[in-house]
């Protein structure tokens, strides 16, 4: 690991100061990332600002969104009684990611921020249709994502809470890597009132998506039956050595299939 300075902030306001300083920085929610590939030299950050004391943790039911700060961690996420109970779906994605260390020092913001292409929570954002919210504005899922490792976020740009629309039905179902846990692939299905997203992580070659042929099926008639024949176009995945590409489009279908059995 290089050396580097350490801040630790107590505001966001002050955290967005320290970036504009010019020292190379970076934000420092979980670490989950960013320290493993410090410590591979694979990032070297002049300075590190943690995060952990800018009050942005918690989660709050306003009207029917359920609304999580930044900071909140995995663990959290997945034992709170609000989210088990306005949205279960979130609640068991955010059970099953990693290990009992990474949920619990791993954290919602940052998951989201990285945009890592197995991750688990970008896809639940697409499919519940979630709002991410800033030190500077609102940006819908459909707008955040913007490719591998990459998102809609400025340089001084902090998101501070995610807010999730409570759906009728959810579920997320995932084919793990049986040694990081992260998704070879997973489908998260939500349906509210007659809309029906469907969103993909693990498997596109450009990070998470949305399954449009399954969306237009599901929305005729919620049963997992009604993929039966939808396919997913190989070309357009990613195929490394843990499952090749005809091998993901394949997952695909039984994932969402297996997700929509489990929301009905």
């Amino acid at each position: 690991m290089y050396p580097f300075k350490y801040h630790k902030a107590a505001t966001v306001r002050g955290a967005v100061g320290l970036l504009k300083k010019g020292e190379d920085a970076k934000l420092l929610a979980g670490g989950q990332t960013l320290i493993p590939t410090m410590k591979q030299r694979l990032a070297s950050p002049g300075a590190i600002i943690d995060l952990s004391g800018a009050g942005l943790a918690g989660i709050e039911l306003k009207g029917r969104t359920v609304v999580i700060g930044a900071m909140t961690t995995h663990a959290e996420v997945a034992n709170s009684p609000i989210v088990q109970q306005a949205i279960p779906a979130l609640a068991s994605l955010a059970g099953h990611i990693g290990d009992p260390q990474v949920r619990h020092r791993g954290t919602i913001g940052g998951s989201v921020a990285n945009n890592d292409p197995a991750a688990d929570y970008p896809a639940a954002l697409l499919a519940l249709g979630a709002t991410v919210h800033t030190n500077k504005r609102k940006l819908a899922a459909d707008e955040f994502f913007a490719g591998l490792f990459s998102t809609a976020l400025d340089e001084d740009e902090i998101i501070t809470k995610v807010a999730f629309p409570i759906p009728a039905k959810a579920a997320y179902v995932k084919f793990p890597n049986p040694a990081s846990r992260y998704a070879l692939v997973g489908v998260f299905v939500a349906k509210k009132g007659r809309a029906v997203r469907v969103a993909v992580t693990g498997a596109g070659n450009d990070g998470v998506f949305r399954h449009a042929g399954m969306e237009e099926a599901l929305a005729k008639r919620f049963n997992a039956k009604s993929l039966d024949g939808i396919t997913t176009e190989a070309a357009s995945l990613n195929g490394d050595i843990h499952a090749s590409a005809d091998y993901r489009a394949h997952l695909i279908g039984v994932m969402a299939r297996r997700a929509v059995a489990a929301a009905a």
